[in-house]
């Protein structure tokens, strides 16, 4: 899809996509969403996998054990343990006693893996924050920006913006605010012990687990339909467009036959994929919500065959993805992705030029990063757009949720 604006692709108020909910609360949604005939099936396919025990993503089915030691993080690359643990306690000490039991869950309880990123609430984990006064959801944002860098606050912040936006432009504030996301803890809250939270809604959800010194931020799944706000107090927000610009100069970077190597399908929705490659909700994107058994054959190039050039553009963008990471476990994470290059793949579907829409992975033993353009759910854009996009990080061999972590902790080390 060439470039346009997203405006061109907003529903008429009487179109039934957005009448015919209009009014319901997220609760009502909730319900109403298992009828629809686009979400109604997708629900169903998701029951299926939740609450399967969790194993983690693989590339061939086979856990790769060792990658995860539970051993003290490398000088300089400390999470910031002491502001996230001040900031949980002082949220704890904001709610009411009822409001905490619903809040807290046990570090590897199963309700880690029901986080979900579409509008409707499959699962009510923990609190709401449009259900939430204004001091106990600043208390929960105080514990979410204690524990990311500025820069990831602010992406974080700026997608629950996007989302308020959207609900505002298709006139559902009810179903799509700024706060219409779901908090939880795991764990008590320790310098020492592993314990983490859970923000999740639409379009954000974030998973973070603190083990002393070693943090993990994964699963992450960020979007935004549409990546602007181009009026009203946020006027002016733009998200993932850095990310965009640096995949499409990576395959700029790369000689012709390598880049014809990495495209595994020319077109979005190529008559060449197989069944099952496509989801309706998650388009060509494999590591979204309830995925997190699935196996993922490595496809596309080796990263060491990337010339020099296109190896520098392929670190920032690893870099950006990372950036909501602070500054310390930033630069080991970027390392130990680093570190497997030489066992690191890259794919790519669509087209890279201009504005066409595109997917692409990079994906390793410690790591899969994907971005994906959709089409429309509130807006009626029936093929991928350049304002619509999914991105995911994934942590493959068991250390999604930090579980790898918890499970040596709770061994005994």
């Amino acid at each position: 899809m060439s470039a346009s604006s997203f405006r061109n692709y907003l529903f008429a108020p009487d179109h039934p996509r957005v009448a015919e909910i209009r009014g319901l609360n997220a609760r009502e949604y909730a319900e109403a969403a298992t009828k629809d005939s686009f979400a109604g099936p997708m629900i169903e396919g998701w029951k299926k996998l939740y609450p399967q025990p969790f194993t983690g993503i693989t590339n061939d089915g086979v856990l790769r054990p060792g990658l995860y030691p539970l051993l003290p993080a490398h000088a300089g690359e400390e999470a910031p343990a002491p502001e996230m643990v001040a900031a949980a306690r002082k949220l704890l000490d904001r709610l009411t006693l009822e409001q905490a039991s619903r809040l807290s869950y046990a570090v590897d309880a199963p309700e880690w893996q029901s986080w979900a990123n579409p509008e409707f609430m499959q699962h009510d984990t923990g609190l709401r924050l449009d259900e939430l006064d204004g001091p106990a959801r600043d208390a929960v944002f105080a514990v979410v920006e204690a524990s990311l860098s500025p820069a990831g606050f602010e992406l974080v912040r700026n997608l629950m913006r996007i989302n308020g936006f959207l609900g505002d432009l298709v006139e559902l504030p009810l179903l799509m605010n700024e706060f219409s996301y779901n908090f939880a803890l795991y764990g008590e809250p320790s310098e020492t012990e592993p314990w983490g939270w859970q923000l999740f809604g639409h379009h954000a959800a974030l998973n973070c687990l603190v083990a002393g010194t070693r943090l993990v931020i994964s699963p992450v799944f960020m979007g935004a339909e549409p990546d602007v706000i181009d009026a009203g107090p946020y006027a002016g927000v733009a998200v993932f467009k850095e990310r965009i610009a640096l995949a499409r100069e990576l395959m700029g970077a790369l000689p012709a036959a390598l880049r014809a190597e990495a495209t595994v399908y020319e077109s979005m929705v190529d008559p060449a994929m197989p069944e099952g490659r496509l989801h309706s909700g998650d388009e060509r994107h494999l590591g979204g919500c309830f995925q997190d058994n699935r196996v993922i054959p490595y496809e596309g190039i080796r990263v060491a065959d990337l010339p020099a050039k296109a190896r520098a553009v392929l670190d920032a963008l690893v870099d950006d993805f990372i950036a909501y990471l602070p500054d310390g476990p930033r630069a080991g994470r970027g390392r130990e992705i680093q570190e497997h290059y030489g066992e690191s793949f890259f794919s790519w579907i669509g087209g890279w030029e201009g504005q066409e829409a595109f997917y692409f992975r990079l994906q390793s033993p410690v790591v899969v990063l994907e971005l994906d353009h959709h089409t429309g759910v509130f807006l009626s854009n029936d093929e991928p757009a350049p304002f619509h996009m999914h991105t995911v990080v994934r942590t493959p061999n068991g250390n999604d949720y930090g579980r790898e972590l918890v499970k040596q902790a709770l061994a005994g080390g």
